[in-house]
C-alpha cells in the first residue's frame, strides 16, 4: 500500500510550530521575544514627542508634498533638503499621511523596524547555529542600550540597522547553496543602505565580498560573476535616485542640504563621506578640520579604547569582550576541527559554513570597530548601533558552538567570558556610582559564581566517570551556572536599557541610560565628546547675561542644584557654563536648567528651571535640556542648532495668520529652529543654511528677492548665524539676519521675537 503523504500544515500552524527540525518550544520562544521586544521598544513611545525635530518636519513636508517626499525635503515648499538621502524618511512620512502627524506615527515605524531586525537576526543565526542561537541573538539586540535608543527614535540608523541585518542574511543565504539571487538581494538591501545613510551603509561590503569569494560553494568563476551582480544591484538600487537628482535642474528643486555647492556627490564624498573619516568636513559644527587636544578633534579621542570610553561604553560595548573572544576561539576550533574530521565529508561541510559565518559577522563588526575608533569627524554615541547586531550574533553564535562542543577548552572560555563580562559590566555600572549602586555588585558576585560552577569538571555523554548521580549533579551545576553567567552578562544592558526606554528623548545628540562619571552632562547626553562643547570655548558667550543670572542664582543659594558656574566650568551636577551650555559632566544626573537656553544667551533673570533629567537636548516640562533649556521662546541648544524652541501658543498664531498667502509662513537660521515653528504650524518654514546654518541658501540676494516677492511672512530671530568652516555659508545666515535686523519691524511675542517682513523698520 502507497503511504498517504503527510497533510501540508496550515499558514497558521506553520507560524505557531516553526521550522519542522526546529524543537516544539522554539517557535512559541521566539513568538515571545518578539512580543517583548515590540513592548519595549513601543512603551511610552509618545513621551519623545517629535524626537529629532529635524527629522520630524521632513516627515511632515513629505507627507504634505509628493516632491518634498522624493527629495527630503526639509519643508513642503522645497527650500533645502536634510542632509541625508531621503530612504529613512519614506516608511514616517507614508505613516504620517495615514495616520496623520502626532509623535505615534513618526516613532511606531521606527520601533517596527527594530522589532523585524530582531527577527531577521533570529532567522540568519537559526539556520545553522540552531534556535536557541537565534534566542540569545535576538534577544541581546534586543536589550542592548543603543539599539533600544534608535529604535525608539527618528534619525535613520534604524533603517540602516534593518537593512545591514538583511544584507548579511542575504549573503549567508548565498553561501548555503550558493545561489545568485541572495547575493542580488544582499546587493538590494547595500543599495537602499546608501539611500539612508549613503557611504555608512557600505562599511562591511569588504569583508562580505572577500568571504563571498573565497567560501562560496561555487566555482570561482561563478563567484566573481556573482559579485558583479550584486555591484550591479548596488549601482541600479542606489543609483536611480542619485541620477534624477542630479540631473534634476538645480533650479526647480531644492537645495542639497550639508552640501556647499548644492551637490548630492558633494554631500556623499564630503560632509557625509570621507570627511567623516579625515574631519575635514566642510559646513559642520565647529568644521572643515580636526582641531588641537585630540585625534577627534572636538568629537572625542580616537584609538582602539574609543568605544569603550565613558561616552561610548555604556552604550555598545557590554558585551563587545566577549563577542571578540568568542569569535577568536569559534575560528580558531573550528580551523582545527576542519583538518581532524577530513574524512566526514558533511561535517566539513557544516564546519566550513559555520566557520564563513563566523567571518561574515566578525568581518561586519572589526571593519566597523575600526572605522569608529578611528574616525576623526563628527561622531555620536548613536552610531553605535551599528554595531549592535554583529555582536550579538557573535555572541549567540560562540556561545552555542562551545556549549554544544563541550570539554575543558569550551569549560575555560566560556567562564573567562563570563568572568570578563561581569568584570566589566561592574566597570560600566561603576561610572554610575549613585544610579542603582547595588547593581555592580550583584553583577560582579553572580559573574564569579557562575564562571567558577562553569569550571566543574563534566565530560562529553560517554566518557567515564563514577556514578549516574555525579553526572546529573555536574550538569545541574554547569547549567545552573550557565543560567547565573548569562543574568550577570545581561543584567546591566538590560538596566541601562529601561532607564532609556523610561526617559524621553529628543534633539540631535542623545545617548542611553543614566549619566557616566566623565561622560557628558544627563543620561541623554547633551554635551560635545570629550567634553568639548562651547563651554570650552569653541564659541563665545555672552558672559555679561551668564554673570549676572549666576549672580541672582547664588543669591537665591540655587548654583549647587546645576545652574550655571561662572568660571565656565561644568558644576558638579554637569551641567551648564559661562556660555550657557553644559560641558563635560561631572556626576549627578538631577539639577535645576543651566544658566542660559544657548551659547551666549545666560540666564539674566537668575531665574531656576523646574528640577529634571537632561535628556539629550531636549527640554520638557520640568526637564533640562542637555544643550540648552527649550522653553517657550528660548532657543534651543547652541541657539537652536541641536534642538528648536518651544513654540508658545501666541507664537503659533501669529505665525498661522494669513500663512496660506505665503510660500514660507516664516524664515529662520538652521534647521532645528525652523523645525520646531513648522511642526507647530504645520505650515512651511524656511530653514536658512540647512541643519547647521552653515549652507550657502538661500544667499542674501536670494532672501531679498523671496521678500520681495511676498514670499516669506516672518524671520524668527534669536538663531546663531550659522556653525561652518570658512568659505562655507556662515556669511549668508549671518548677512540675512543683520539685513532683517535692520530693515524690518521687530514683533515681539511673549519671550521670542520675530521680525515681519511685510512691514518696514
Amino acid at each position: 500500500m502507497t503511504p498517504h503523504p503527510s497533510p501540508t500544515p496550515s499558514a497558521p500552524a506553520r507560524i505557531l510550530r516553526g521550522h519542522p527540525t526546529d524543537p516544539r518550544w522554539a517557535r512559541p520562544a521566539l513568538l515571545a521575544l518578539l512580543l517583548v521586544t515590540a513592548v519595549l521598544y513601543l512603551w511610552s513611545l509618545s513621551a519623545s514627542e517629535y524626537a529629532n525635530q529635524f527629522y520630524s518636519a521632513a516627515v511632515q513636508a513629505g507627507s504634505e508634498s509628493w516632491k518634498a517626499f522624493f527629495f527630503g525635503s526639509s519643508d513642503a515648499a522645497n527650500s533645502i533638503t536634510v542632509d541625508k538621502p531621503p530612504a529613512a524618511l519614506w516608511p514616517m512620512a507614508l505613516s504620517v499621511r495615514l495616520f496623520g502627524l502626532g509623535s505615534w506615527a513618526i516613532l511606531v515605524p521606527e520601533a517596527l523596524m527594530g522589532v523585524a531586525t530582531v527577527g531577521v537576526l533570529y532567522a540568519a543565526v537559526r539556520r545553522r547555529f540552531g534556535a536557541g542561537a537565534g534566542l540569545l541573538a535576538g534577544g541581546v539586540l534586543a536589550v542592548t542600550p543603543v539599539a533600544a535608543l534608535m529604535f525608539r527614535f527618528n534619525n535613520p540608523d534604524a533603517l540602516l540597522c534593518l537593512l545591514m541585518v538583511c544584507a548579511i542574511a542575504a549573503v549567508l543565504r548565498a553561501l548555503e547553496d550558493g545561489r545568485t539571487k541572495w547575493l542580488v538581494l544582499a546587493g538590494v538591501c547595500f543599495g537602499l543602505g546608501f539611500l539612508t545613510k549613503t557611504l555608512q551603509a557600505w562599511l562591511i561590503l569588504p569583508p562580505l565580498a572577500v568571504v563571498h569569494a573565497c567560501c562560496a560553494p561555487v566555482a570561482l568563476r561563478r563567484r566573481l560573476g556573482q559579485l558583479l551582480l550584486a555591484g550591479l544591484a548596488i549601482v541600479v538600487s542606489a543609483g536611480w535616485w542619485v541620477a534624477i537628482v542630479e540631473l534634476w535642474p538645480a533650479a526647480s528643486r531644492p537645495y542639497i542640504g550639508g552640501s556647499q555647492h548644492n551637490s548630492f556627490l558633494e554631500l556623499t564624498f564630503g560632509y557625509n563621506g570621507f570627511g567623516r573619516i579625515t574631519g575635514e568636513e566642510t559646513g559642520s559644527v565647529g568644521g572643515g578640520g580636526a582641531r588641537p587636544g585630540g585625534g577627534g578633534g572636538g568629537w572625542g579621542e580616537t584609538g582602539m579604547t574609543r568605544l569603550f570610553s565613558a561616552d561610548m561604553g555604556g552604550q555598545i560595548a557590554w558585551l563587545l569582550p566577549a563577542a571578540l573572544i568568542l569569535l577568536v576561539v569559534a575560528v580558531c576550533v573550528l580551523w582545527r576541527a576542519r583538518r581532524a574530521n577530513a574524512a566526514d565529508q558533511a561535517e566539513r561541510v557544516d564546519q566550513a559554513g559555520q566557520r564563513a559565518e563566523f567571518l561574515i559577522w566578525g568581518g561586519a563588526l572589526l571593519m566597523t570597530f575600526t572605522t569608529f575608533s578611528f574616525m576623526s569627524g563628527i561622531f555620536h554615541q548613536y552610531y553605535n548601533i551599528a554595531l549592535a547586531p554583529y555582536i550579538a550574533a557573535l555572541v549567540g553564535m560562540g556561545t552555542t558552538l562551545l556549549w554544544r562542543r563541550g570539554g575543558r577548552l569550551a569549560s575555560i572560555v566560556l567562564a573567562a567570558t563570563v568572568a570578563v563580562t561581569a568584570a566589566w559590566s561592574y566597570v560600566l555600572l561603576d561610572r554610575s556610582p549613585d544610579w542603582l549602586p547595588w547593581l555592580r555588585w550583584t553583577v560582579a558576585a553572580l559573574g564569579t559564581v557562575a564562571a567558577l560552577g562553569l569550571l566543574v569538571p563534566l565530560r562529553r555523554t560517554g566518557a567515564a566517570v563514577r556514578g549516574e548521580a555525579r553526572v546529573r549533579t555536574g550538569r545541574r551545576v554547569v547549567v545552573l551556572a550557565a543560567g547565573a553567567g548569562l543574568a550577570a552578562a545581561l543584567a546591566g544592558p538590560v538596566a541601562y536599557t529601561l532607564d532609556t526606554v523610561n526617559t524621553p528623548k529628543g534633539g540631535s545628540i542623545i545617548t542611553a541610560g543614566p549619566s557616566v562619571r566623565g561622560g557628558m552632562g544627563g543620561p541623554g547626553g547633551g554635551g560635545f565628546p570629550g567634553g568639548r562643547g562651547p563651554g570650552r570655548g569653541m564659541w563665545p558667550g555672552n558672559n555679561a547675561g551668564n554673570n549676572a543670572g549666576n549672580k541672582a542664582n547664588t543669591n537665591a543659594n540655587l548654583n549647587a542644584n546645576g545652574n550655571s558656574n561662572p568660571n565656565g566650568n561644568p558644576n558638579a551636577n554637569g551641567n551648564g557654563t559661562n556660555n550657557g551650555m553644559p560641558g563635560r559632566a561631572q556626576g549627578g544626573a538631577q539639577g535645576a536648567a543651566p544658566g542660559a537656553g544657548g551659547p551666549g544667551q545666560g540666564n539674566p533673570a537668575g531665574q531656576a528651571f523646574p528640577p529634571g533629567r537632561n535628556q539629550g537636548g531636549q527640554a520638557f516640562p520640568g526637564r533640562i535640556g542637555g544643550m540648552g533649556e527649550r522653553g517657550a521662546g528660548r532657543m534651543g541648544g547652541m541657539g537652536g542648532l541641536l534642538n528648536g524652541s518651544k513654540v508658545s501658543a501666541k507664537a503659533k498664531a501669529l505665525l498661522e495668520n494669513d500663512a496660506d498667502d505665503y510660500t514660507w509662513a516664516a524664515a529662520a537660521i538652521g534647521s532645528q529652529n525652523a523645525a520646531s515653528h513648522q511642526l507647530a504650524t504645520q505650515k512651511p518654514v524656511m530653514a536658512i543654511g540647512g541643519f547647521n546654518g552653515s549652507d550657502p541658501s538661500p544667499t542674501l540676494a536670494q532672501f531679498k528677492n523671496y521678500v520681495a516677492d511676498g514670499k516669506i511672512h516672518y524671520f524668527i530671530g534669536g538663531g546663531r548665524g550659522g556653525f561652518g568652516g570658512p568659505g562655507g555659508g556662515q556669511g549668508d545666515s549671518s548677512k540675512i539676519s543683520s539685513w532683517v535686523e535692520k530693515t524690518f519691524k521687530k514683533v515681539t511675542v511673549g519671550s521670542a521675537t520675530f521680525y515681519d517682513l511685510t512691514r518696514k523698520a
